[in-house]
């Protein structure tokens, strides 16, 4: 994915203990940091963390089975299903045709018949081929049953932007499916996350849409005892805390995420001290976490790659209008988000139409009321 060499690093943790990493390319590639749970006895990337969360709930649930193009034979797009063919056979393990549609279609049949389908998506992009069955079969199902028909189902792919892949590849849709009732919505950043969420969405009795991101799926991250465990979820609706802090609050997801602990560093050197919460949930959201963060630090500044009206940011913002989080606000909040444009395709702009590390340091200033030297 890089093509710069990856160093390794380890970086002093909080006060509640946590150890933290980092992955730093020594060229302008982005710094990936995570918190892990207890000391890492192990690494492994994005990508193999979901496929060792599948695998795990498919040898614990036979109802669990993957449908979508190349999963199979192929292993996946971007290899997440890298052996379950072999292990699990192609009732379970299911290629199908290029037709979001039809097969988006019969897994949410299936659903409704006691089967826990995986819908993977080579790129959320395509799911607005099927976009009905998401929104119209799959969320509303269990409403307009009276309960009686649940829809435990997972879609999942990669979502947001890539390397060039312009305007009809490159969106987030976080906030396009956060809007749904019925559906809840996840967005892993870490190895960790990502295992313990995918896991959370298979148990889920509702339909969960898993939104990974194409230039993470590379990246390693330690792995920590509790995370090896057969049992380990991340409870969908929690946010985590990746980084305290006292002087403003930080709030991204996904990949962004990494961008968010690379201004917590930049700003500690210049004596601000910067909370970073991982949002993981964006539906539902953990409003909690966010309310106690904000009475702590005053402030607050929201980092997305989605467009900035009607994003993730602006939930956000409304969040705290609307609640007692207002009366602990020291400044207005700020929000960080990609260019009001289509991705672009030249490598130039398609930087300036996202949020960069020096855009979130000029939030965190205005917020803060300073103006730092560079």
């Amino acid at each position: 994915m890089f093509s710069s060499t990856i160093r390794r690093a380890a970086v002093q943790g909080s006060s509640s203990g946590i150890s933290r990493w980092a992955i730093a390319a020594t060229t302008n590639n982005p710094v990936f940091y995570v918190s892990s749970r207890g000391f890492a006895t192990k690494e492994m990337t994005v990508r193999e963390a979901i496929c060792e969360g599948i695998d795990e709930e498919m040898e614990r649930d036979e109802s669990v089975f993957i449908i979508g193009e190349e999963v199979a034979q192929y292993q996946g797009a971007y290899k997440v299903t890298k052996g379950l063919y072999q292990k699990y056979g192609e009732k379970r393990v299911i290629d199908t045709p290029i037709t979001e549609a039809g097969f988006t279609g019969m897994a949410v049949g299936a659903s409704f018949h006691n089967l826990r389908p995986i819908v993977e998506f080579m790129t959320w992009n395509f799911s607005l081929q099927a976009i009905d069955h998401i929104l119209n079969s799959a969320a509303k199902q269990f409403y307009m049953s009276g309960g009686n028909l649940a829809c435990p189902i997972v879609f999942r792919g990669p979502n947001g932007y890539s390397a060039g892949t312009a305007a009809q590849h490159s969106q987030c849709f976080a906030a396009w499916l956060g809007n749904v009732p019925g559906l809840k919505v996840v967005t892993p950043y870490s190895s960790e996350d990502a295992k313990g969420l995918i896991k959370a969405a298979i148990r889920d009795p509702n339909p969960v849409c898993v939104l990974e991101h194409e230039l993470m799926y590379g990246v390693s991250f330690p792995m920590s005892d509790e995370s090896q465990s057969k049992d380990f979820i991340i409870p969908i609706g929690k946010a985590k805390i990746e980084r305290e802090g006292t002087d403003v609050t930080l709030i991204s997801y996904s990949k962004e995420v990494g961008k968010a602990l690379e201004t917590a560093e930049v700003m500690a050197s210049k004596g601000v001290s910067v909370e970073v919460i991982n949002l993981l949930s964006i539906r539902p959201m953990d409003r909690d976490t966010i309310l106690a963060s904000i009475k702590k630090t005053g402030r607050c500044v929201t980092l997305e790659q989605g467009w900035p009206q009607h994003g993730v940011g602006a939930e956000i913002a409304a969040m705290i209008m609307e609640t007692e989080a207002f009366n602990y606000m020291d400044a207005p909040m700020e929000r960080v988000c990609g260019a009001d444009v289509p991705m672009p395709y030249a490598q130039e702009l398609e930087n300036a139409a996202l949020p960069q590390v020096a855009d979130v340091v000029a939030a965190i200033e205005r917020t803060t009321y300073r103006r730092l030297a560079a």
